[in-house]
């Protein structure tokens, strides 16, 4: 800050000043009961601008050494700005300072959640390379291996292969248009039954290469929900329910309603799942024991599935007991107000 930054700065204090001295001089002249010459006002009015000037001056040099400070920091980019602020000489630069102390804050809070996020997704992506590697190197097998074989069983084999992948590409999809939900969304009546077969369709391949029976029952119903959504979450159920039950198991769907909500409830006689890990089987990233065990786990199914539910107004939640059942319970509340859904 140089001098005439910082008479431009005082320019309002100083005209009211000039204005209230020459006032007060020219109501005391024009005043016949006083008898006041001319040159005591001109010596009064000269006393009150050098003192003006006094003041100013002063101010000037108590200032100009907090601004110094401010343009160091710009000039040599200081990191830790806050620190290297200088202390406040008024109650103004006390409360910039407090603001400033506050947007760090905020911004170091929203560095350290990008960076989490920035690991989160690296973790991800290596984990889903590798996922997505064992399908590809199967296949691969599949074809080196199929000399003597049906040309049948050989596509079958293949087309298995194909589906885990497509699973994979799919998840991987929805988890990069997740933060963006609200612009790629319908709401719908949607036939649960139709939604079923056509996820059941689509995993018929891995259905009969393990021998897992299918009991579904009391399913007639519909919901409203965007049916692409409702896809995505319910196949990541049903590929968790494939994925740790094991040969000759059983997957069992059906539902039940009440007057609060529609429950499409998704049971497996697989694994289960440890009771310490149940509280954290929708986080980010987590795999749990069963993850690390069949060593094929993004941990990005349940939470992208969790994300979805709470974005179409819709819940779900696990109960299971380890190396007996898991069961999956969607939620659809009957009396949601679907106008809410995205918002958040």
């Amino acid at each position: 800050m140089n001098l005439i930054s910082f008479l431009r700065d005082k320019k309002p204090y100083m005209i009211f000043f000039i204005f209230i001295v020459s006032f007060i001089s020219l109501v005391v002249y024009l005043d016949g009961t006083m008898r006041v010459s001319l040159s005591n006002i001109l010596y009064i009015n000269l006393v009150s601008y050098i003192l003006l000037l006094m003041v100013l001056i002063f101010d000037y040099i108590l200032k100009i050494k907090y601004f110094k400070n401010l343009n160091d920091i710009l000039n040599t980019h200081e990191e830790n700005i806050y620190e290297a602020i200088p202390k406040p000489l008024t109650n103004e630069h006390e409360l910039f300072s407090k603001i400033l102390r506050k947007i760090e804050k905020d911004n170091q809070l929203k560095f350290e959640n990008l960076y989490l996020d920035k690991i989160e997704n690296m973790e991800f992506v290596t984990s889903w390379v590798h996922e997505i590697k064992t399908p590809i190197a199967v296949s691969r097998l599949i074809i080196q291996n199929s000399e003597g074989k049906e040309l049948d069983e050989v596509l079958d084999s293949i087309e298995e292969e194909l589906n885990k992948i497509d699973n994979y590409v799919e998840q991987s999809l929805y988890y990069s248009k997740i933060d963006d939900f609200s612009k790629d969304y319908l709401l719908y009546e949607t036939e649960i039954p139709k939604v079923l077969n056509e996820i059941i369709k689509r995993n018929v391949k891995s259905f009969i290469s393990k021998r897992i029976g299918m009991d579904m029952h009391d399913t007639e119903f519909s919901v409203l929900t965007d049916k692409k959504w409702l896809l995505f979450i319910i196949n990541q159920v049903i590929q968790n329910s494939l994925k740790y039950t094991k040969n000759s198991g059983k997957i069992e769907i059906y539902c039940e309603k009440d007057n609060m909500e529609l429950r499409l409830i998704i049971k497996d006689n697989g694994v289960g799942i440890k009771e310490e890990d149940l509280s954290r089987v929708f986080n980010k990233g987590f795999t749990g024991y069963n993850g690390r065990l069949f060593n094929k786990s993004t941990g990005m199914g349940l939470y992208l599935a969790k994300k979805m539910c709470n974005k179409l107004g819709h819940d779900i939640s696990i109960d299971s007991v380890f190396n007996e059942y898991t069961k999956v319970t969607l939620h659809f509340p009957t009396l949601s107000d679907h106008l809410t859904i995205a918002k958040s």
